[in-house]
């Protein structure tokens, strides 16, 4: 009867050959976390981009045409914007949900600012603003290096792109502001207006809105 064990030179062996199976064991796990946490953020930048692009589409879906007293008792058209303005857009909206029935027009003025590389949406409980109206300010997209808008005047001067199917946007004036020559004069509302957003890790996003007919 043979009772000799393992010799340290097959013990060696035999440890060599665990820590390489756990050592490619480790590295196979770890690269499937390192997947499965680039796939996350990635899925949470995505719909984090998805909600700020659909509640900007829903607020210009409900836009009407209906001037503002601001603060200092000067009057803001419905819309206005662009890097003139003094809000990058700045509109007032229907549908204001009214869920706790307050004593309240259901309009509201919003507006779109960018502050600190990210996208922010303001609101005001009233639409004629006292110079102790605060807005609520919520930030809706982080990461945000650019913001840009350009605004198409009306359908009629709507043109398409080189491939039909593309809207042309190059000669959209990039500012939608009252002229300061002609006081009194109402600034009508823009037909349509594209939204630019430049993204730190994305690159650029364009996106159409065309407000509903008056």
């Amino acid at each position: 009867m043979d009772n000799r064990g393992f010799t340290l030179v097959e013990v060696l062996i035999a440890l060599a050959i665990t820590a390489f199976v756990a050592a490619a064991s480790y590295s196979g796990l770890s690269a499937v976390i390192s997947g499965v946490e680039s796939t996350r953020a990635v899925t949470e930048r995505t719909w984090e981009i998805n909600r700020a692009l659909m509640i900007v589409s829903r607020d210009l879906r409900h836009f009407v045409e209906r001037p503002v007293r601001d603060e200092f008792g000067e009057e803001e058209p419905a819309l206005v914007g662009g890097r003139a303005a003094r809000f990058m857009l700045s509109f007032t909206r229907s549908g204001w949900h009214n869920s706790a029935e307050h004593q309240r027009s259901n309009l509201q003025r919003v507006n779109y600012l960018w502050l600190d590389d990210a996208l922010w949406r303001e609101s005001y409980p009233v639409l004629d603003r006292a110079s102790v109206t605060e807005p609520q300010r919520v930030l809706l997209l982080a990461g945000v290096t650019d913001l840009r808008l350009s605004f198409l005047e009306s359908a009629e001067s709507l043109r398409p792109g080189a491939r039909g199917t593309v809207v042309e946007t190059r000669n959209w004036p990039e500012n939608w502001v009252a002229d300061t020559s002609q006081p009194g004069v109402a600034l009508p509302p823009p037909a349509a207006l594209e939204l630019i957003i430049e993204l730190e890790d994305l690159g650029e996003l364009r996106s159409l809105h065309a407000l509903p007919p008056l």
